[in-house]
């Protein structure tokens, strides 16, 4: 608890001792009545200050005012039958107060999610200048292409590739992936991670005002201004709401009386000033007030927990509703990066030939080459290798220890009249040939994610009516990953601007407004896309600037197993709303009408007040923790 939430719970302890102590002793009248404006002005007294200056700001009607007047009132009845028994005032001011405290403490507790991933912002770098030494700077102040330390414990500043080192990275805060990340020489890591034991030298590859943790935490703080339907309703609602149940009250105290009056009965004002005191209390939105904007709150911060993040209630809300979900391929649902996935050698080994194939590559630049080279790391220079020429669109020949060696394409081998074979797999396929003979084939594809196929059948499970694919990739590697992971249409060979042109084909056949689409994309070909659809979701980790920028929903490891779990995080969001709104309006509707007829007491009234906020609070905790 917060300094102030203590001293406010401590106000609420001690109003609840007096009240206790008063009801079970008698007192004399005029100690007890002293004792009574005691501890209503001792938990009430920030309530009334906060009326006044509501009324001295011109902006009087919110719920203070409606407390203020509501207590005050019940004073004067007491005064004014002359029972001395503030009970009822004093229960009133001390029950809202109970009420505050749990907003107060349930709003803390959502926060601490964000303030934890808050934490994540480094407060230096350690550069390393030309001779070596270290020296502590702003991470503002380092630039591109500059080598920083970063020791044991101490958190990555800014976005780079480990130089020197090795070591294990806590990527939980931006990722929620609990499991630590193993890096070396060569590994691209991003700020806000925390290092977790190796010393690593890393070369920058961003500004930090563009790094990966200045826009998470931009994200973060952009999504508390975006206002869901269900919030704007609430704040426009209450502000309308409020001096339409004053005026209410104030008709319902004198009206009835004065007709009364002239029908020549009694007045009665007491009961009726008493049942719209009543009517005031009961009134005071509270409920809705506090518990709708926390619902989407807590959300926010249960998704950011997961390594999602939502750029603001409006989207939670949108995303409740997805009913058709468009997937770009590379990057997306496969790793966007070529292995070697078949080896079919006719002669040689397979390792063997690997090695031919690596070393005839070793010096070309192109992702092909990188991916042999990988697939055949223990490569040496124990072959003579000369006459090297990159045939452009064909592949490469290369005499090694004397035999002529080709490495490419079906049209290379086509091209010098040599007989190769076809292969049943999917992907790019690269023949090779010694001294005109066909020696076998090696199979390069882009490989799906772990999660991909857990994801798209997780989304099924979530009532998600088509799962549609969008790739520029030839129609048989768009088919092949379409049907390892059982998508419902996709769509091959396309350019950046086909992917909008079908995006828009599927909107505009759509039959209902509240049912909407999704994309979801990584690269800088995918932003207008993703921009252009009822909600875009970004691969955050790998994905471009552009594409973060673009999109609504940011995951930050790129894994696609979180998109089921942010609509399932949105649906349950938006379930408790409708929850607390039907709930916390149902029965003030009840308890206000039973007020009205003098068939109810203020205890009802506090009930229906105080209880229900409380119980729509708690409720809306539970956007917290998502099973």
């Amino acid at each position: 608890m917060t300094k102030n939430q203590k001293k406010n719970l401590s106000r609420i302890i001690l109003s609840a001792l007096i009240l206790i102590i008063l009801h079970f002793t008698n007192f004399n009248n005029v100690f007890t009545s002293i004792m009574y404006l005691i501890s209503y002005l001792l938990v009430g007294y920030d309530v009334l200050l906060e009326a006044f200056n509501g009324i001295k700001n011109k902006q009087a009607f919110d719920e203070s005012l409606l407390m203020s007047i509501a207590t005050i009132g019940a004073i004067i009845l007491a005064l004014y039958t002359k029972s001395g028994d503030f009970v009822e005032a004093v229960a009133v001011m001390l029950f809202y107060q109970i009420g505050e405290f749990f907003q107060s403490y349930a709003v803390g507790k959502s926060r601490k999610s964000i303030a934890d991933l808050m934490d994540i912002a480094p407060d230096f770098a350690n550069i390393e200048d030309e001779n070596g030494n270290i020296e502590e700077v702003d991470p503002d102040d380092v630039e591109i292409g500059s080598t920083i330390v970063i020791k044991p414990g101490e958190k990555v500043p800014l976005d780079g590739i480990v130089i020197d080192g090795q070591s294990s990275l806590d990527t939980k805060a931006l990722t929620g992936e609990s499991v630590p990340k193993d890096v070396r020489e060569g590994s691209e890591i991003y700020s806000g991670s925390i290092n977790l034991n190796g010393l690593l030298k890393i070369k920058t590859t961003k500004e930090f005002g563009e790094s990966t943790v200045t826009k998470v935490l931009e994200l973060i703080e952009d999504a508390s201004e975006r206002k869901s339907k269900s919030e704007d309703f609430i704040t426009k609602f209450a502000r309308i709401y409020t001096p339409v149940v004053v005026y209410l009250a104030l008709a319902l105290a004198f009206l009835p009386g004065i007709f009364s009056f002239l029908m020549g009965n009694s007045p009665n004002f007491s009961s009726w000033i008493y049942r719209a005191l009543i009517f005031l209390i009961i009134s005071c939105p509270c409920a809705l007030v506090i518990s709708i904007p926390l619902s989407f709150f807590a959300g926010i911060g249960s998704a950011s927990k997961k390594g999602i993040l939502v750029k603001g209630s409006n989207y939670m809300e949108v995303l409740s509703n997805v009913d058709q979900i468009i997937f770009d391929k590379t990057g997306t649902l496969t790793k966007g990066t070529f292995e070697v996935t078949a080896v079919h050698p006719e002669k040689l080994s397979k390792e063997e030939l690997l090695h031919i194939s690596s070393h005839v590559e070793r010096y070309s630049t192109h992702p092909i080459a990188d991916s042999l080279r990988k697939a055949y790391p223990n490569e040496k220079d124990d072959c003579e290798i000369r006459d090297i020429k990159e045939i452009s669109g064909y592949g490469i020949s290369a005499k090694v220890n004397g035999d002529l060696v080709y490495v490419g394409n079906s049209k290379l081998m086509d091209k010098y009249d040599i007989e190769w074979k076809a292969c049943e797999k999917t992907g790019t396929i690269i023949h090779v040939a010694i001294n005109g003979n066909y020696q076998g084939h090696i199979v390069i594809s882009d490989t799906i994610k772990e999660n991909s196929k857990k994801a798209i059948s997780d989304l099924k499970k979530n009532n998600i009516s088509k799962t549609i694919m969008l790739t520029g990739d030839s129609k048989e590697v768009g088919e092949n990953v379409a049907k390892n992971l059982s998508l419902d249409e996709f769509y091959s060979e396309l350019l950046p601007q086909d992917k909008v042109k079908i995006l828009e084909e599927i909107l505009d056949k759509k039959d209902d407004e509240n049912k909407k689409i999704a994309f979801v994309g990584d690269g800088i070909n995918d932003a207008p896309a993703l921009t252009r659809a009822d909600i875009g979701v970004a691969m955050g980790a790998m994905g471009s600037d552009a594409a973060i920028e673009a999109a609504d929903v940011v995951l930050m490891d790129d894994d696609p197993g979180k998109i089921p779990m942010a609509i399932k995080i949105s649906k349950k969001c938006l379930r408790i709303v409708k929850e607390n709104i039907y709930f916390s309006i149902g029965v003030k509707i009840i308890v206000l009408i039973l007020g009205a007829l003098g068939l109810t007491s203020m205890w009802a009234a506090i009930f229906a007040d105080v209880g229900v906020t409380i119980i729509a609070v708690l409720n809306a905790m539970r956007c917290m923790y998502l099973k």
